[in-house]
């Protein structure tokens, strides 16, 4: 793996060590659509010869719009091995944020997955200005294809793919990815073959040999899964494209995968629907199932608990936790979380379940990942986002900021120096934006954001991701966000877990017409003031969340109130939550 240079490198060594029946799979209605290695490369081969039929250049910049299938990969693949460079555009983007990176980074070529997304595209192409050829990935009528496009490559016989590829070098843009522009423009960051590649060099020890199937469902577009997909190709490994979350479950058990990836909210949810067939059973099983759960709760690292719990966890795996793997396919070991914090708690009892979910750190910027958990027994700390990758350089600096120095992180921000010079300190570190501590043999933890932190009207720093991730151990709450900047206390926005508290209101004999008129019941307010007063038990009495109200719609990336990655959008949901927020507060200031 050392050996790899070039993004396409990886390609060549699945074909030459790898090569398989089913490389790639990709959900097709109620089926799988397959492609073997033979037919991966031979479609990014006619990708790569159409694209230099229609005067694509290296350093050219190709758009692509779609959701994770395996085209996505081949025209990836197709386009880095030519020498441009891919700039991933996600679906759920506005209108105007889309034509500003069309433009911005001035994109030659279009690739957008279906006639829907066609509709939004071409309204934003027409914005920028551009002249842009569009090639869909569905067959839509009236519009030119991928598959057209890979038969003006399959007649296009003079071109010479192996000399091109000789061309590219390791530090040669491989994409741009723009950052989502909540607070302002979206910024394009420039990420080289080099930046990503030692990335996947120095993560391979997350996919440890023996694992051959993968299922693949959170974005393409974010550099998080891109890089973990050109891992697992590196490794040989197969990979199962899932249409979207809506089904995730019903596909992993389906494609049985051993190992994938998934942000904590995903985590949260499946955790959630185990507990709650939980409490459905009755007698002895439901007592078993209580006692291996308060058990797995209790897990530590592997090499510190005792033989006596050791003796109990596997009478619990045995008795309980078989059937938590049963519930995720049966074969998967390993689940890498990223994106946002993972509660240290469902780490714990997923590591007991024999499920090894290893939780890492990084950014867009960093390629992404900067530190994470191993499945090994010495390479896990719960509480933290893992060992520090041996190939960078990190520091705390004075006010707590984790800064980074090393070969995965950008040169910078495409056509924008002023935002570069702001990220980078005068010894070359790059700013995260986030505050950690480093233990002597190099495990990092995070305390919060950075620029999330705020002070109060009291003059006190509060870390509003710490208050949240105990908050969300309740499962009666499913999102919430912690408010209070400049105000005389923290407060808190939640989204009600609705299954579970649709329950618990039949089960209590309170009459609902609604989610809006359930939470706005009394004994329902009272349920989640009691909630909060447990969860602030351990915190200063100036960070405490003092009050609360209830949405009764959840937030979602179609409104634009998460991030692709499922992360809140805070300044989006503040804007959209001003008037409540001023009720909290009324007569209090």
């Amino acid at each position: 793996m050392s050996d790899f240079k070039r993004i396409f490198d990886i390609i060549h060594y699945y074909r030459d060590e790898h090569a398989k029946p089913i490389m790639v799979a990709g959900r097709h209605g109620n089926s799988w659509k397959t492609f073997s290695t033979e037919e991966f490369i031979e479609n990014m081969d006619f990708v790569s010869k159409g694209l230099l039929a229609k005067n694509i250049n290296k350093g050219d910049r190709i758009g692509l719009m779609s959701g994770n299938r395996p085209e996505w990969n081949m025209i990836d693949f197709a386009v880095n091995q030519i020498g441009a460079a891919i700039v991933p555009l996600y679906p759920t983007l506005s209108t105007k944020d889309l034509g500003y990176i069309i433009k911005d980074s001035e994109i030659k070529v279009l690739f957008v997955s279906n006639s829907e997304l066609l509709d939004k595209i071409e309204e934003a192409v027409s914005e920028s200005g551009l002249e842009i050829v569009i090639f869909t990935i569905d067959e839509v009528q009236g519009q030119s294809s991928l598959k057209d496009l890979m038969q003006v490559g399959k007649e296009n016989t003079s071109a010479d793919l192996k000399a091109l590829n000789d061309a590219v070098e390791e530090d040669d843009l491989l994409t741009l990815i723009y950052t989502s522009g909540t607070t302002g423009t979206p910024k394009g960051v420039y990420l080289s073959h080099k930046n990503v590649i030692s990335n996947v060099n120095a993560s391979k020890h997350l996919l440890p040999d023996g694992y051959n199937k993968s299922i693949s469902f959170l974005p393409l577009s974010h550099i998080f899964e891109r890089m973990v997909v050109y891992l697992c190709f590196s490794k040989g490994v197969q990979i199962w494209y899932a249409e979207n979350l809506d089904n995730i479950v019903a596909d992993i058990n389906e494609v049985k995968p051993q190992f994938f990836t998934t942000v904590p909210r995903v985590l949260e949810k499946v955790y959630d629907k185990i507990v709650a067939k939980g409490k459905d059973l009755t007698g002895i099983k439901k007592a078993l199932f209580f006692w291996a759960l308060d058990l797995g709760h209790r897990y530590k690292e592997p090499k510190k608990n005792s033989a006596w719990y050791n003796l109990q966890l596997s009478i619990a795996r045995k008795l309980i936790f078989s059937k938590w793997k049963e519930a995720l396919g049966g074969k998967v070991g390993i689940i890498v979380s990223g994106g946002a914090a993972l509660q240290e708690r469902l780490a714990r009892v997923f590591w007991a379940a024999d499920i090894r979910v290893l939780e890492g750190y990084g950014l867009t910027e960093t390629s992404p990942v900067i530190s994470v958990n191993a499945s090994d027994d010495d390479g896990v700390r719960f509480g933290t986002v893992g060992r520090v990758l041996e190939n960078l350089d990190v520091k705390i600096a004075k006010d707590g900021e984790i800064m980074v120095k090393g070969p995965s992180v950008t040169k910078g921000y495409y056509k924008n120096e002023e935002a570069t010079r702001e990220v980078f300190d005068e010894d070359g570190y790059f700013h995260t934006g986030d505050i950690g501590e480093l233990s002597d043999d190099h495990f990092l933890r995070i305390t919060d954001r950075k620029k999330e932190m705020f002070k109060t009207a009291g003059g006190k720093y509060v870390a509003p991701q710490v208050l949240e991730n105990k908050m969300m151990e309740s499962p009666f709450i499913g999102q919430v966000m912690v408010i209070g900047e400049g105000r005389r206390f923290p407060s808190a926005l939640i989204v009600p877990n609705f299954e579970e508290l649709e329950k618990w209101a039949t089960f209590k004999g309170i009459s609902f017409n609604s989610r809006e008129d359930l939470v706005k019941q009394q004994e329902v307010i009272e349920k989640y003031e009691q909630i909060n007063n447990t969860a602030m038990t351990k915190f200063g009495n100036w960070e405490k969340v003092k009050k609360l109200v209830l949405l009764a719609k959840e937030w979602t990336i179609d409104n634009g109130e998460l991030t692709p990655k499922l992360s809140l959008r805070r300044k989006v949901i503040l804007d959209k939550s001003k008037k409540l927020i001023d009720e909290i507060y009324a007569g209090e200031e």
